[in-house]
Protein backbone atom coordinates (compact mmCIF):
# COMPACT_ATOMS: atom_id res chain seq x y z
CA UNK A 1 0.00 0.00 0.00
CA UNK A 2 1.52 3.44 -0.94
CA UNK A 3 0.21 6.71 -2.12
CA UNK A 4 0.08 7.87 -5.39
CA UNK A 5 2.61 10.54 -4.77
CA UNK A 6 5.20 7.83 -3.09
CA UNK A 7 4.40 6.05 -6.44
CA UNK A 8 5.18 8.16 -9.09
CA UNK A 9 8.20 9.94 -6.85
CA UNK A 10 10.67 8.40 -9.07
CA UNK A 11 8.79 8.04 -12.23
CA UNK A 12 10.97 8.21 -14.92
CA UNK A 13 8.57 8.76 -18.06
CA UNK A 14 6.85 12.03 -18.93
CA UNK A 15 3.37 12.15 -17.07
CA UNK A 16 0.91 14.90 -16.64
CA UNK A 17 -1.23 15.44 -13.62
CA UNK A 18 -4.86 16.22 -15.33
CA UNK A 19 -6.49 16.15 -11.65
CA UNK A 20 -3.73 16.05 -8.73
CA UNK A 21 -5.46 14.37 -5.43
CA UNK A 22 -3.44 13.14 -2.77
CA UNK A 23 -4.51 9.45 -2.34
CA UNK A 24 -3.40 5.92 -1.11
CA UNK A 25 -3.30 2.96 -3.73
CA UNK A 26 -4.36 -0.27 -2.45
CA UNK A 27 -3.79 -2.31 -5.36
CA UNK A 28 -3.74 -1.78 -9.60
CA UNK A 29 -5.48 -3.07 -12.47
CA UNK A 30 -5.83 -2.96 -16.22
CA UNK A 31 -9.45 -4.93 -15.74
CA UNK A 32 -12.59 -2.63 -14.36
CA UNK A 33 -14.22 -5.98 -13.52
CA UNK A 34 -11.48 -6.67 -10.76
CA UNK A 35 -11.35 -3.15 -9.25
CA UNK A 36 -11.59 -2.98 -5.82
CA UNK A 37 -11.64 -0.20 -3.37
CA UNK A 38 -8.40 2.10 -3.20
CA UNK A 39 -7.38 0.87 -6.74
CA UNK A 40 -5.37 2.43 -9.31
CA UNK A 41 -7.05 1.46 -12.47
CA UNK A 42 -4.97 1.41 -15.91
CA UNK A 43 -6.22 2.33 -19.19
CA UNK A 44 -4.91 0.22 -21.90
CA UNK A 45 -6.11 0.48 -25.30
CA UNK A 46 -6.37 -3.18 -26.55
CA UNK A 47 -7.22 -4.92 -29.71
CA UNK A 48 -10.56 -4.98 -29.26
CA UNK A 49 -11.37 -2.44 -25.96
CA UNK A 50 -10.42 0.44 -24.90
CA UNK A 51 -9.78 0.80 -21.50
CA UNK A 52 -10.94 4.19 -21.46
CA UNK A 53 -14.93 3.69 -22.38
CA UNK A 54 -14.56 1.49 -18.45
CA UNK A 55 -13.29 4.45 -16.15
CA UNK A 56 -16.97 4.88 -14.97
CA UNK A 57 -17.29 1.13 -13.86
CA UNK A 58 -14.05 1.45 -12.10
CA UNK A 59 -14.75 4.42 -9.99
CA UNK A 60 -18.09 2.60 -9.12
CA UNK A 61 -16.17 -0.42 -7.95
CA UNK A 62 -13.79 2.04 -5.99
CA UNK A 63 -10.96 3.23 -8.12
CA UNK A 64 -9.32 5.94 -6.74
CA UNK A 65 -6.96 7.48 -9.50
CA UNK A 66 -6.47 6.37 -12.89
CA UNK A 67 -3.78 6.41 -15.50
CA UNK A 68 -4.70 7.59 -19.26
CA UNK A 69 -3.41 7.79 -22.63
CA UNK A 70 -6.61 10.08 -23.78
CA UNK A 71 -7.72 13.68 -21.88
CA UNK A 72 -10.02 12.68 -19.57
CA UNK A 73 -11.67 15.58 -17.55
CA UNK A 74 -12.69 14.26 -13.80
CA UNK A 75 -13.11 15.59 -10.06
CA UNK A 76 -13.99 12.86 -8.06
CA UNK A 77 -10.58 10.31 -9.05
CA UNK A 78 -6.53 11.61 -8.95
CA UNK A 79 -6.21 11.69 -13.11
CA UNK A 80 -2.48 10.81 -14.64
CA UNK A 81 -1.78 11.11 -18.21
CA UNK A 82 1.06 9.30 -19.75
CA UNK A 83 1.97 8.52 -23.55
CA UNK A 84 2.22 4.48 -22.79
CA UNK A 85 0.27 2.65 -20.01
CA UNK A 86 1.27 -0.80 -20.16
CA UNK A 87 4.95 0.16 -20.02
CA UNK A 88 3.93 2.54 -16.76
CA UNK A 89 1.77 -0.55 -15.32
CA UNK A 90 4.62 -2.87 -15.11
CA UNK A 91 7.06 -0.06 -13.70
CA UNK A 92 4.37 1.40 -11.10
CA UNK A 93 3.36 -3.01 -10.17
CA UNK A 94 7.04 -3.70 -9.00
CA UNK A 95 6.58 -0.35 -6.78
CA UNK A 96 3.84 -0.87 -5.57
CA UNK A 97 4.20 -4.67 -4.43
CA UNK A 98 8.47 -3.75 -3.58
CA UNK A 99 10.06 -5.35 -6.20
CA UNK A 100 9.16 -8.84 -5.54
CA UNK A 101 11.10 -10.84 -8.56
CA UNK A 102 14.67 -9.36 -7.14
CA UNK A 103 14.31 -11.70 -4.44
CA UNK A 104 12.39 -14.90 -6.55
CA UNK A 105 14.55 -17.60 -8.53
CA UNK A 106 12.19 -16.45 -11.57
CA UNK A 107 12.45 -19.45 -14.30
CA UNK A 108 10.73 -18.36 -18.03
CA UNK A 109 10.19 -20.41 -20.40
CA UNK A 110 9.30 -19.68 -23.99
CA UNK A 111 9.06 -21.64 -26.85
CA UNK A 112 6.31 -22.80 -29.26
CA UNK A 113 5.40 -26.25 -27.73
CA UNK A 114 6.32 -27.87 -24.24
CA UNK A 115 6.07 -25.12 -21.77
CA UNK A 116 3.32 -26.44 -19.85
CA UNK A 117 5.32 -29.78 -19.71
CA UNK A 118 8.00 -28.57 -18.64
CA UNK A 119 6.81 -26.63 -15.68
CA UNK A 120 5.01 -29.25 -14.00
CA UNK A 121 7.97 -31.45 -14.40
CA UNK A 122 10.59 -28.78 -12.94
CA UNK A 123 7.36 -28.60 -9.92
CA UNK A 124 7.86 -32.23 -9.21
CA UNK A 125 12.13 -32.30 -9.30
CA UNK A 126 12.03 -29.11 -7.21
CA UNK A 127 9.30 -30.90 -4.75
CA UNK A 128 11.30 -33.87 -4.52
CA UNK A 129 14.42 -31.71 -3.54
CA UNK A 130 12.13 -30.19 -0.45
CA UNK A 131 11.53 -26.92 -2.34
CA UNK A 132 8.70 -24.69 -2.55
CA UNK A 133 6.90 -23.64 -6.12
CA UNK A 134 4.99 -21.20 -8.24
CA UNK A 135 3.81 -21.85 -11.51
CA UNK A 136 2.64 -19.30 -13.70
CA UNK A 137 0.98 -20.84 -17.18
CA UNK A 138 -1.72 -22.21 -19.60
CA UNK A 139 -3.44 -24.15 -17.11
CA UNK A 140 -2.95 -21.82 -13.53
CA UNK A 141 -1.49 -19.99 -11.72
CA UNK A 142 -0.72 -22.12 -8.42
CA UNK A 143 1.84 -20.97 -5.20
CA UNK A 144 2.59 -24.10 -3.53
CA UNK A 145 -0.44 -26.04 -3.55
CA UNK A 146 -2.88 -23.06 -3.68
CA UNK A 147 -4.30 -22.13 -7.16
CA UNK A 148 -5.65 -19.32 -8.89
CA UNK A 149 -7.52 -19.13 -12.00
CA UNK A 150 -5.62 -17.19 -14.58
CA UNK A 151 -7.29 -15.94 -18.11
CA UNK A 152 -4.11 -15.91 -20.18
CA UNK A 153 -0.92 -18.19 -20.34
CA UNK A 154 1.04 -14.82 -19.14
CA UNK A 155 -0.91 -12.32 -17.27
CA UNK A 156 -1.05 -8.32 -17.42
CA UNK A 157 1.73 -6.85 -15.39
CA UNK A 158 -0.36 -5.58 -12.38
CA UNK A 159 -1.54 -9.10 -11.56
CA UNK A 160 1.83 -10.73 -11.92
CA UNK A 161 3.30 -8.31 -9.48
CA UNK A 162 0.60 -8.71 -6.92
CA UNK A 163 1.09 -12.57 -7.17
CA UNK A 164 4.91 -12.07 -7.16
CA UNK A 165 4.75 -10.32 -3.87
CA UNK A 166 2.48 -12.95 -2.19
CA UNK A 167 4.79 -15.51 -3.37
CA UNK A 168 7.71 -13.94 -1.28
CA UNK A 169 5.39 -13.97 1.41
CA UNK A 170 4.81 -17.55 1.12
CA UNK A 171 8.30 -18.24 1.38
CA UNK A 172 9.18 -19.48 -2.55
CA UNK A 173 11.85 -21.12 -3.49
CA UNK A 174 11.40 -21.07 -7.43
CA UNK A 175 9.08 -19.40 -9.70
CA UNK A 176 8.43 -20.91 -12.67
CA UNK A 177 6.56 -19.28 -15.38
CA UNK A 178 5.33 -19.99 -19.06
CA UNK A 179 6.22 -16.43 -21.38
CA UNK A 180 3.93 -16.18 -24.42
CA UNK A 181 5.62 -14.37 -27.25
CA UNK A 182 2.32 -12.04 -27.26
CA UNK A 183 3.57 -11.28 -23.48
CA UNK A 184 6.91 -10.42 -24.61
CA UNK A 185 5.95 -8.42 -27.32
CA UNK A 186 3.36 -6.29 -25.77
CA UNK A 187 5.66 -5.89 -22.71
CA UNK A 188 3.68 -7.77 -19.99
CA UNK A 189 7.28 -9.20 -18.16
CA UNK A 190 9.05 -5.95 -18.50
CA UNK A 191 10.43 -5.65 -14.93
CA UNK A 192 10.80 -9.17 -13.94
CA UNK A 193 14.19 -10.28 -13.02
CA UNK A 194 14.86 -13.47 -14.84
CA UNK A 195 17.35 -15.52 -13.55
CA UNK A 196 16.88 -18.91 -16.21
CA UNK A 197 15.24 -18.23 -19.28
CA UNK A 198 13.94 -21.90 -21.63
CA UNK A 199 13.98 -22.38 -25.13
CA UNK A 200 11.55 -25.26 -26.16
CA UNK A 201 11.30 -24.89 -29.07
CA UNK A 202 10.24 -22.82 -32.42
CA UNK A 203 7.60 -23.56 -35.18
CA UNK A 204 4.62 -21.68 -36.63
CA UNK A 205 2.14 -20.83 -34.41
CA UNK A 206 0.42 -17.46 -33.96
CA UNK A 207 1.00 -15.75 -37.53
CA UNK A 208 -2.52 -13.88 -37.02
CA UNK A 209 -1.00 -11.95 -34.36
CA UNK A 210 2.96 -11.94 -35.02
CA UNK A 211 2.31 -12.17 -39.21
CA UNK A 212 5.97 -13.53 -40.06
CA UNK A 213 8.06 -16.03 -38.13
CA UNK A 214 10.46 -13.63 -37.89
CA UNK A 215 8.41 -11.26 -36.39
CA UNK A 216 7.21 -14.28 -34.10
CA UNK A 217 11.46 -15.85 -33.46
CA UNK A 218 12.11 -11.79 -31.93
CA UNK A 219 9.30 -11.84 -29.46
CA UNK A 220 10.75 -15.00 -28.20
CA UNK A 221 14.38 -13.90 -28.04
CA UNK A 222 13.10 -10.92 -25.88
CA UNK A 223 13.43 -13.46 -23.22
CA UNK A 224 16.73 -13.88 -23.65
CA UNK A 225 17.55 -10.43 -24.07
CA UNK A 226 15.79 -9.45 -20.77
CA UNK A 227 18.34 -11.71 -18.40
CA UNK A 228 20.49 -8.91 -18.74
CA UNK A 229 24.23 -8.12 -19.07
CA UNK A 230 25.62 -8.25 -16.05
CA UNK A 231 27.27 -11.10 -14.30
CA UNK A 232 26.49 -11.78 -10.83
CA UNK A 233 28.40 -14.64 -8.46
CA UNK A 234 25.29 -14.45 -6.16
CA UNK A 235 22.83 -14.57 -8.88
CA UNK A 236 24.13 -16.13 -11.72
CA UNK A 237 21.66 -16.25 -14.54
CA UNK A 238 21.54 -18.96 -17.55
CA UNK A 239 20.08 -19.15 -20.78
CA UNK A 240 18.86 -22.93 -21.42
CA UNK A 241 18.61 -23.63 -25.69
CA UNK A 242 17.54 -26.26 -27.27
CA UNK A 243 20.57 -26.80 -29.66
CA UNK A 244 18.64 -29.24 -31.91
CA UNK A 245 15.65 -26.84 -32.95
CA UNK A 246 16.78 -25.17 -36.17
CA UNK A 247 16.34 -21.59 -34.59
CA UNK A 248 18.80 -22.31 -31.68
CA UNK A 249 21.60 -20.26 -33.15
CA UNK A 250 19.71 -17.42 -33.03
CA UNK A 251 18.89 -17.27 -29.42
CA UNK A 252 22.07 -17.87 -28.63
CA UNK A 253 23.58 -15.20 -30.14
CA UNK A 254 20.92 -12.64 -28.49
CA UNK A 255 22.04 -13.62 -24.90
CA UNK A 256 25.24 -12.10 -23.28
CA UNK A 257 24.83 -14.61 -20.09
CA UNK A 258 26.13 -18.52 -20.06
CA UNK A 259 24.31 -20.83 -22.12
CA UNK A 260 23.24 -23.94 -21.73
CA UNK A 261 22.36 -26.51 -24.62
CA UNK A 262 20.14 -29.60 -24.64
CA UNK A 263 19.45 -32.26 -27.26
CA UNK A 264 20.04 -35.63 -28.67
CA UNK A 265 23.54 -35.57 -29.68
CA UNK A 266 26.91 -35.43 -27.89
CA UNK A 267 27.29 -32.02 -29.37
CA UNK A 268 25.14 -30.48 -26.70
CA UNK A 269 26.23 -29.65 -23.03
CA UNK A 270 23.31 -31.82 -21.82
CA UNK A 271 22.06 -34.72 -24.42
CA UNK A 272 20.19 -38.13 -23.81
CA UNK A 273 21.79 -41.09 -25.30
CA UNK A 274 20.12 -45.41 -25.65
CA UNK A 275 16.75 -43.85 -26.12
CA UNK A 276 14.21 -46.74 -25.51
CA UNK A 277 10.62 -45.77 -26.13
CA UNK A 278 7.54 -47.45 -25.02
CA UNK A 279 3.48 -47.29 -25.34
CA UNK A 280 3.59 -47.36 -21.46
CA UNK A 281 6.86 -45.68 -20.56
CA UNK A 282 10.36 -44.02 -21.93
CA UNK A 283 14.11 -44.99 -20.66
CA UNK A 284 17.02 -42.99 -21.47
CA UNK A 285 20.33 -42.23 -20.08
CA UNK A 286 21.46 -38.69 -19.74
CA UNK A 287 25.00 -37.18 -19.84
CA UNK A 288 25.51 -33.75 -17.99
CA UNK A 289 29.16 -32.65 -18.31
CA UNK A 290 30.46 -35.85 -18.32
CA UNK A 291 28.32 -37.71 -15.85
CA UNK A 292 25.45 -39.93 -16.71
CA UNK A 293 22.36 -40.63 -15.22
CA UNK A 294 19.12 -43.02 -16.02
CA UNK A 295 16.18 -41.74 -16.61
CA UNK A 296 12.76 -43.77 -16.59
CA UNK A 297 9.45 -42.20 -16.69
CA UNK A 298 6.10 -42.44 -17.60
CA UNK A 299 6.31 -40.03 -19.94
CA UNK A 300 6.32 -41.18 -23.71
CA UNK A 301 7.41 -40.05 -26.83
CA UNK A 302 10.77 -38.10 -28.29
CA UNK A 303 9.28 -35.02 -27.41
CA UNK A 304 8.91 -35.72 -23.23
CA UNK A 305 12.56 -36.95 -24.04
CA UNK A 306 13.24 -33.17 -25.03
CA UNK A 307 10.87 -31.79 -22.33
CA UNK A 308 12.64 -33.71 -19.67
CA UNK A 309 16.17 -32.58 -20.77
CA UNK A 310 15.03 -28.75 -20.80
CA UNK A 311 13.62 -29.41 -17.28
CA UNK A 312 16.96 -31.31 -16.31
CA UNK A 313 19.15 -28.54 -17.27
CA UNK A 314 17.08 -25.94 -15.40
CA UNK A 315 17.24 -28.49 -12.22
CA UNK A 316 20.76 -28.66 -12.34
CA UNK A 317 21.72 -25.07 -12.86
CA UNK A 318 19.50 -24.77 -9.88
CA UNK A 319 21.67 -26.95 -7.95
CA UNK A 320 19.49 -30.06 -7.96
CA UNK A 321 21.56 -33.01 -7.19
CA UNK A 322 21.69 -35.56 -10.87
CA UNK A 323 20.33 -37.97 -8.34
CA UNK A 324 16.89 -36.31 -6.97
CA UNK A 325 16.45 -35.38 -10.63
CA UNK A 326 17.00 -39.20 -11.80
CA UNK A 327 14.10 -40.16 -8.59
CA UNK A 328 11.45 -37.48 -8.94
CA UNK A 329 11.00 -38.79 -12.99
CA UNK A 330 9.81 -42.49 -11.68
CA UNK A 331 7.08 -39.92 -9.71
CA UNK A 332 5.93 -38.12 -12.60
CA UNK A 333 2.78 -39.59 -14.25
CA UNK A 334 1.74 -36.44 -16.50
CA UNK A 335 0.29 -33.55 -17.10
CA UNK A 336 -3.40 -33.01 -17.45
CA UNK A 337 -4.10 -32.64 -21.47
CA UNK A 338 -0.70 -33.55 -22.69
CA UNK A 339 -0.72 -37.26 -23.94
CA UNK A 340 -3.12 -37.91 -20.96
CA UNK A 341 -4.43 -41.49 -21.90
CA UNK A 342 -8.03 -41.76 -21.01
CA UNK A 343 -8.94 -44.25 -17.99
CA UNK A 344 -10.73 -47.30 -19.54
CA UNK A 345 -10.89 -51.19 -19.29
CA UNK A 346 -10.92 -50.80 -22.97
CA UNK A 347 -8.36 -52.60 -25.31
CA UNK A 348 -7.95 -49.44 -27.84
CA UNK A 349 -6.81 -46.64 -26.18
CA UNK A 350 -7.68 -42.43 -26.32
CA UNK A 351 -5.06 -39.70 -25.96
CA UNK A 352 -6.19 -36.05 -25.28
CA UNK A 353 -3.64 -33.85 -26.39
CA UNK A 354 -2.89 -30.36 -26.59
CA UNK A 355 -1.65 -30.35 -29.83
CA UNK A 356 -2.75 -27.07 -31.82
CA UNK A 357 0.32 -26.61 -34.27
CA UNK A 358 1.52 -28.68 -36.96
CA UNK A 359 4.77 -29.88 -35.15
CA UNK A 360 3.08 -30.79 -32.17
CA UNK A 361 0.60 -32.53 -34.07
CA UNK A 362 2.94 -34.11 -35.88
CA UNK A 363 5.38 -35.32 -32.79
CA UNK A 364 1.85 -36.94 -30.98
CA UNK A 365 0.69 -38.97 -33.96
CA UNK A 366 4.16 -40.31 -34.61
CA UNK A 367 4.36 -41.09 -30.67
CA UNK A 368 1.02 -43.25 -31.11
CA UNK A 369 2.33 -44.59 -34.17
CA UNK A 370 5.27 -45.69 -32.90
CA UNK A 371 3.08 -48.29 -30.15
CA UNK A 372 -0.54 -48.37 -31.88
CA UNK A 373 -0.94 -52.14 -33.01
CA UNK A 374 -3.96 -51.18 -35.08
CA UNK A 375 -5.37 -47.84 -36.86
CA UNK A 376 -4.32 -44.43 -35.89
CA UNK A 377 -7.41 -42.06 -36.16
CA UNK A 378 -7.57 -37.78 -35.30
CA UNK A 379 -9.95 -35.80 -34.24
CA UNK A 380 -8.77 -32.40 -34.86
CA UNK A 381 -9.82 -28.46 -35.39
CA UNK A 382 -8.35 -25.37 -35.14
CA UNK A 383 -9.21 -21.93 -33.18
CA UNK A 384 -11.51 -19.71 -34.97
CA UNK A 385 -9.24 -15.49 -35.10
CA UNK A 386 -6.21 -17.55 -34.95
CA UNK A 387 -3.57 -18.17 -37.42
CA UNK A 388 -5.40 -18.97 -40.50
CA UNK A 389 -2.40 -20.48 -42.48
CA UNK A 390 -1.68 -23.34 -40.08
CA UNK A 391 -5.31 -24.52 -40.73
CA UNK A 392 -4.88 -26.62 -43.78
CA UNK A 393 -0.61 -27.68 -42.29
CA UNK A 394 -2.75 -29.26 -39.36
CA UNK A 395 -4.58 -31.40 -41.75
CA UNK A 396 -2.18 -32.30 -43.74
CA UNK A 397 -0.07 -33.67 -40.55
CA UNK A 398 -3.67 -35.59 -39.67
CA UNK A 399 -3.68 -36.83 -43.15
CA UNK A 400 -0.32 -38.43 -43.39
CA UNK A 401 0.10 -39.51 -40.07
CA UNK A 402 -3.37 -41.12 -39.04
CA UNK A 403 -5.11 -44.10 -40.82
CA UNK A 404 -8.51 -41.66 -40.26
CA UNK A 405 -9.34 -38.04 -39.44
CA UNK A 406 -12.29 -36.28 -38.24
CA UNK A 407 -12.25 -32.76 -39.09
CA UNK A 408 -14.54 -30.98 -36.46
CA UNK A 409 -14.98 -27.48 -33.93
CA UNK A 410 -12.26 -26.59 -31.52
CA UNK A 411 -13.16 -23.15 -30.45
CA UNK A 412 -14.41 -21.17 -33.22
CA UNK A 413 -14.71 -17.97 -31.24
CA UNK A 414 -16.57 -15.36 -33.91
CA UNK A 415 -15.89 -17.91 -37.08
CA UNK A 416 -17.85 -19.90 -39.06
CA UNK A 417 -17.09 -23.53 -37.89
CA UNK A 418 -17.61 -24.30 -41.10
CA UNK A 419 -15.52 -22.78 -42.70
CA UNK A 420 -12.57 -23.08 -40.32
CA UNK A 421 -13.02 -26.88 -41.59
CA UNK A 422 -13.24 -26.09 -45.49
CA UNK A 423 -9.67 -24.04 -44.61
CA UNK A 424 -8.51 -27.20 -43.15
CA UNK A 425 -9.98 -29.29 -45.33
CA UNK A 426 -7.97 -27.87 -48.30
CA UNK A 427 -4.73 -29.90 -46.44
CA UNK A 428 -6.26 -33.22 -47.27
CA UNK A 429 -5.00 -35.46 -49.84
CA UNK A 430 -6.30 -38.76 -48.66
CA UNK A 431 -10.50 -39.27 -48.82
CA UNK A 432 -10.25 -40.95 -45.29
CA UNK A 433 -12.01 -38.14 -43.20
CA UNK A 434 -15.41 -37.36 -42.13
CA UNK A 435 -16.35 -33.74 -41.21
CA UNK A 436 -18.47 -33.78 -37.96
CA UNK A 437 -18.57 -29.83 -37.14
CA UNK A 438 -19.95 -31.12 -33.30
CA UNK A 439 -16.82 -32.16 -31.77
CA UNK A 440 -18.99 -34.24 -29.38
CA UNK A 441 -20.36 -36.17 -32.09
CA UNK A 442 -16.88 -35.99 -33.55
CA UNK A 443 -15.03 -37.52 -30.55
CA UNK A 444 -17.80 -40.21 -30.26
CA UNK A 445 -17.93 -41.06 -33.73
CA UNK A 446 -13.89 -41.89 -33.66
CA UNK A 447 -14.74 -44.33 -30.54
CA UNK A 448 -17.49 -45.93 -32.03
CA UNK A 449 -14.82 -47.36 -34.67
CA UNK A 450 -12.12 -47.76 -32.23
CA UNK A 451 -11.09 -51.81 -32.41
CA UNK A 452 -8.45 -53.69 -30.36
CA UNK A 453 -4.99 -51.77 -30.81
CA UNK A 454 -6.54 -48.82 -32.18
CA UNK A 455 -4.87 -45.25 -30.60
CA UNK A 456 -7.54 -41.89 -31.35
CA UNK A 457 -5.82 -39.13 -30.61
CA UNK A 458 -8.04 -35.83 -29.24
CA UNK A 459 -6.12 -33.16 -30.24
CA UNK A 460 -6.52 -29.28 -29.71
CA UNK A 461 -7.93 -28.67 -26.58
CA UNK A 462 -6.37 -30.43 -24.17
CA UNK A 463 -6.86 -29.35 -20.41
CA UNK A 464 -9.51 -26.80 -21.57
CA UNK A 465 -12.70 -27.40 -20.29
CA UNK A 466 -14.55 -24.96 -22.40
CA UNK A 467 -15.29 -24.53 -26.31
CA UNK A 468 -16.30 -20.84 -27.26
CA UNK A 469 -18.75 -20.95 -30.22
CA UNK A 470 -19.88 -17.46 -31.74
CA UNK A 471 -18.71 -15.95 -28.60
CA UNK A 472 -20.62 -18.07 -26.04
CA UNK A 473 -18.34 -19.82 -23.51
CA UNK A 474 -20.23 -23.33 -23.43
CA UNK A 475 -18.46 -26.50 -20.68
CA UNK A 476 -17.21 -28.72 -22.75
CA UNK A 477 -14.10 -31.61 -22.06
CA UNK A 478 -12.61 -33.95 -24.39
CA UNK A 479 -11.25 -35.82 -21.34
CA UNK A 480 -14.92 -36.23 -19.84
CA UNK A 481 -16.35 -36.63 -23.20
CA UNK A 482 -14.39 -39.65 -24.45
CA UNK A 483 -14.56 -41.27 -20.78
CA UNK A 484 -18.13 -41.12 -21.06
CA UNK A 485 -19.01 -42.78 -24.10
CA UNK A 486 -16.65 -45.11 -23.61
CA UNK A 487 -18.12 -46.19 -20.56
CA UNK A 488 -21.53 -47.06 -22.45
CA UNK A 489 -22.24 -50.58 -23.77
CA UNK A 490 -21.26 -50.43 -27.28
CA UNK A 491 -22.60 -53.71 -27.76
CA UNK A 492 -19.24 -55.30 -29.02
CA UNK A 493 -16.37 -55.87 -26.75
CA UNK A 494 -13.42 -54.00 -27.93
Amino acid sequence: MKSLHQLISQFPYAYEWLNEKEVTITGMTSDSRNVADGHLFICIKGYTVDGHDYIDQAVNQGAVAVIVEKEVVRQDIAVIRVNDSLRVMSYLANRLYNFPTNDLHMIGITGTNGKTSITYLLEAIFKQHQEKTALIGTIQLKIGEETFPIKNTTPEPSFLFQHFALMQEAEVDHCIMEVSSHALKEGRVRGIDYDIAVLTNLTQDHLDFHQTMADYRHAKERLFQQLGNRYDSERPKYAIINLDDAHSASFIDVTAQPVITYGLSEASDIYAKDIELYADHSKYTVVVRGEAITIETKLIGEFNVYNSLAAIAVAYVSNVPLAVIASSFATIKGVKGRFEAVDSNKAYSVIIDYAHTPDSLENVLETARSFAKGKVYCVIGCGGDRDKTKRPLMAEVSDRLSDYTLLTSDNPRSEDPLQIIEDMKKGMQSSAFTIEVDRRLAIEKAISKARAGDVIIIAGKGHETYQIINGTTYPFDDYQIAQTFMMKDLGEDK
